[in-house]
């Protein structure tokens, strides 16, 4: 059987997508042999990782809901960033607590970015929760992460989706996980445009920057799942349970490739 790899790739709200397709590939008897993680794919696949099924990560993020997350934003000015992210590190904890890579059930790779270099730093050994944190530092909107003596943020600068990191890590098969819309696709009809906030133009530029990125990561995937996201916006996270359903289907359209080309 060939080993298989899962590159689970960034997006914010659209990420909770990967709960959804993590939830058909183990009802369907796909198993996982590694994950690679960039931001919210590095949450999704920690947790994962960690020996939870998609169906207790699904309950978990339906429960956090919109309200709490919002009540989560440290500001902190006039630092490397909006957002401290003391509580949302605090709230990984809670669900994950303080496990290490080693004690995990499947290898993780977790991709951040060097903010002082531009180097992607891929972290697989060490505490999981510092890890998850830098890798979904988007620039301004979160503080950089200090870890061993570089200063960390999202790892989608660099390397939002990746495929390369899966198979570094000996994948023979790459299921790579996408929920980054294809350039050009509205948000909402133009009837429904308003102005977008500070935090949502911020979000917007980061995944226009990386899109050339994506495409160019997707191209070394066996297998590529693009959940239809393109209703929902990167900080819609009132919409977790859209974003897990469309996950689901994406990944029901593509068993049978899958079996295939296993």
């Amino acid at each position: 059987m060939k080993k298989i790899g899962l590159a689970l790739g960034g997006g914010a709200a659209r990420g909770l997508a990967h709960i959804g397709v993590l939830g058909v590939l183990e009802k369907e008897g796909i198993p996982v042999d590694m994950i690679a993680g960039t931001s919210a794919g590095a949450a999704v696949g920690a947790l994962y990782a960690q020996g939870k099924s998609a169906a207790r990560i699904k309950e978990v993020a339906l429960n956090i809901g919109w309200r709490r997350l919002v009540s989560l934003i440290d500001l902190a000015l006039p630092k490397s960033g909006f957002i401290e992210g003391a509580k949302i590190k605090n709230l990984l904890k809670s669900i994950m607590g303080d496990i290490s890579f080693s004690e995990l059930k499947i290898p993780l790779s977790c991709v951040a970015t060097d903010i002082g270099s531009g180097e992607e730093v891929v972290i697989s050994d060490g505490p999981v929760l510092e890890a998850v944190r830098a890798s979904i530092s988007i620039p301004v909107i979160f503080t950089a992460v200090k870890w061993r003596g570089r200063y960390l943020v999202d790892g989608g600068l660099v390397n939002p989706v990746p495929v390369s990191t899966a198979r570094k890590m000996g994948a023979d098969l790459v299921i790579a996980v996408n929920v980054i819309p294809t350039m050009g696709v509205r948000l909402q009809t133009p009837k429904e445009t308003k102005e977008p906030g500070i935090f949502q133009s911020m979000l917007h530029s980061f995944y226009i920057a990386t899109y050339s990125l994506v495409r160019s990561n997707l191209a070394g995937a066996d297998i590529v799942i693009e959940p239809k996201l393109p209703h929902i916006g990167y900080g819609d996270f009132h919409r977790i349970g859209d974003s897990i359903s469309q996950g689901e289907i994406a990944a029901q359209e593509l068993i049978e490739q899958i079996k295939q080309k296993l």
